[in-house]
């Protein structure tokens, strides 16, 4: 019997809708916006490495982060079918082993992809695939720590796609100014992927997940999030004006300000206000990335 019909269980093909919405389209924005402050942080103009940026976009939202979404949603389905029983695993539109099938030709794909773009990028989208699996997948399954999860999720979605970003333009190692404030703001995006957890606390009481804000409790764990988010970026700020970025420096500044007078309303109520929060403070979080890697960049 051919590999393929072991994996899928002999069951139809999906459809490509519900192929489509398995690798969750809207998750790949954070990693590609990731891998443009990369990008811009190189200092190097875009349309000369045009076709390394394009493997560089690929890899860091359908494929990589596409991967990631399905390993998480085929080893959650038994939770999904709890807090989101109309994903296309739970519903039985992507039915048999068609989700693990899926998973690891995305792998092998993203994999075939990073290879053309040199060593660096391929180390980084290795490491990636490598935490995508381990972060759902047993017998690591970090998702089941409230401490070790986001931290996975957070250096991958960030963290590492800025790496990319900036190692595909550059087609070296990022500077060590570039690598200090990338791993500042991944830091900082543990708490963004504490707000996330929000809104599935019953469903990972239930299957034994310890979430921060299970273990925690809402307020406490939002407490810590806001923290999270807060200390690396004032720790960016202070380096900006260390290396004379003034202008970057105020802008990061100004967002942060912001951030900090829209916390309390966070903290009141995180389960009900997580998604107004994402829209609001996490927004500012992103563009102030983005000011910090136009100042290493050179732009301002």
């Amino acid at each position: 019997m051919a590999r393929s019909a072991v994996l899928t269980g002999m069951t139809p093909p999906p459809a490509a809708r519900d192929v489509l919405e398995l690798l969750k389209p809207i998750t790949w924005f954070p990693p590609m916006w990731a891998l443009l402050c990369g990008v811009v942080s190189s200092g190097v103009a875009p349309l000369s490495r045009w076709s390394f940026l394009l493997a560089g976009i690929a890899l860091t939202g359908p494929l990589v982060c596409g991967t990631s979404q399905a390993v998480n949603d085929w080893f959650d389905r038994h939770v999904d079918a709890i807090n989101e029983p109309g994903r296309p695993i739970p519903s039985g539109r992507v039915a048999g082993r068609w989700g693990l099938f899926i998973a690891i030709v995305w792998t092998m794909l993203s994999l075939v992809v990073a290879g053309f773009t040199g060593k660096w990028v391929f180390f980084a989208t290795v490491f990636g695939l490598a935490c995508a699996w381990a972060y759902s997948a047993p017998p690591f399954r970090f998702k089941t720590s409230g401490w070790i999860g986001p931290a996975v999720v957070a250096l991958t979605y960030e963290g590492l796609s800025w790496f990319t970003g900036a190692a595909v333009m550059e087609g070296a190692l990022p500077s060590a100014r570039v690598l200090a404030v990338l791993a500042l703001y991944s830091l900082g995006a543990h708490g963004i992927m504490t707000l996330n957890d929000f809104k599935a606390v019953e469903g990972d009481r239930a299957t034994g997940l310890r979430s921060l804000p299970v273990v925690l409790g809402e307020r406490p764990a939002a407490i810590l999030a806001s923290a999270v988010m807060a200390l690396p970026q004032a720790i960016v700020i202070v380096l900006l004006q260390v290396w004379g970025l003034t202008i970057p420096a105020v802008a990061v500044a100004v967002s942060l300000a912001v951030q900090l007078c829209l916390m309390p309303r966070l903290v009141s109520a995180p389960a009900r206000n997580a998604p107004w929060y994402n829209a609001t403070g996490v927004s500012l979080y992103v563009l102030g990335m983005m000011a910090a890697a136009l100042g290493l960049g050179g732009y301002v």
